[in-house]
């Protein structure tokens, strides 16, 4: 008898847990239901003649109109192009940051470690608009380092910029963004290096590995898992590879090398008020984003045995 009624009381306890984490997760999932699903019900607009300051009731229904009207538009192919271009050529940064978790992870100086983690990481949290600030004083017209290569070459003359060379717009965008991101990245690749059991590297030490062994057998498969996550994460957001940078440092010179689909997006629809055209983009968008997520962690799990979701 006191068993069964010691087993009750667990029970009830453990109940009594459950229902406390549901009660604390629900302010989470109310915040995600307000701001992250309930804007999908302006996806509506995209199947209505809509004009700002009209009633949606009072505009027509138009159905896939607008949807063929935008990816009817010519340009959106150069458009879609600049952002697999500089999202896959960013991608590059991954295998950088883990690279840089790895020799961090040799280096046995904690106060050099700590000191390059921390600026290495901090232009993460810089403002683009701090950062097109900076770029422009060195790479402007009458800038620091454009004024020093022009007199190593010997062409003085030139008004050509990295801010406004066609050739180059686009590498300098990828360079710019890795330059700000793989700080970061490198940070959460350290966290996983860090987790690596030690006793792993001191069995490989009895055996006689070396160095390089170590990191080739134990350090590269052990993040591993944090590289394939960060990847399919990526490569889901490969369309939507950011809205400030390019929107910064667009110019005439180069806006049709580096407009992405989040600036076109907003060009279409909140400069040229064609708010149902940008959400049918936008739409079009999220669609191929979550389809790609879905692929790449299938691939992943097939190849690797690997997968997030």
């Amino acid at each position: 008898m006191g068993t069964k009624g010691q087993s009750l009381h667990e029970k009830a306890h453990m109940t009594k847990g459950k229902l406390t984490l549901l009660c604390m997760t629900i302010p989470s999932i109310l915040f995600i239901l307000v701001f992250s699903y309930f804007p999908i019900s302006g996806w509506i607009y995209s199947f209505f003649d809509y004009r700002i300051g009209y009633k949606l009731s009072k505009c027509e229904f138009v159905g896939l109109d607008n949807f063929i009207y935008a990816f009817g538009d010519p340009y959106i192919i150069t458009v879609i192009l600049n952002t697999l271009i500089i999202s896959v050529l960013g991608l590059l940064g991954l295998p950088l940051a883990g690279m840089i978790a790895i020799l961090l992870s040799e280096v046995r100086g904690k106060k050099f470690k700590k000191t390059v983690q921390t600026a290495i990481t901090i232009p993460n949290f810089i403002s683009w608009i701090i950062i097109y600030s900076i770029m422009f004083s060195l790479f402007s017209n009458d800038g620091l380092l454009t004024t020093l290569f022009r007199g190593l070459s010997g062409n003085r003359d030139s008004t050509v910029t990295l801010l406004t060379n066609p050739g180059s717009a686009k590498l300098f965008m990828v360079m710019t963004n890795i330059w700000k991101t793989v700080g970061y990245n490198s940070i959460i690749f350290f966290a996983a290096v860090t987790g690596i059991d030690s006793q792993l590297y001191d069995a490989a030490a009895v055996d006689g590995a070396g160095r390089w062994q170590k990191i080739v057998h134990i350090t590269i498969p052990g993040i591993l898992p944090t590289f394939i996550t960060l990847l399919i994460i990526s490569v889901g957001a490969i369309l939507n590879n950011g809205f400030e940078q390019y929107y910064v440092f667009v110019n005439p010179m180069i806006q049709k090398n580096i407009e992405v689909l989040d600036y076109y997006v907003y060009r279409i629809g909140m400069l040229n008020n064609d708010i149902p055209a940008s959400t049918a983009v936008s739409m079009i968008k999220t669609f191929i984003s979550v389809i790609l997520v879905f692929s790449v962690n299938k691939l992943s799990k097939r190849a690797l045995g690997q997968s997030i979701l």
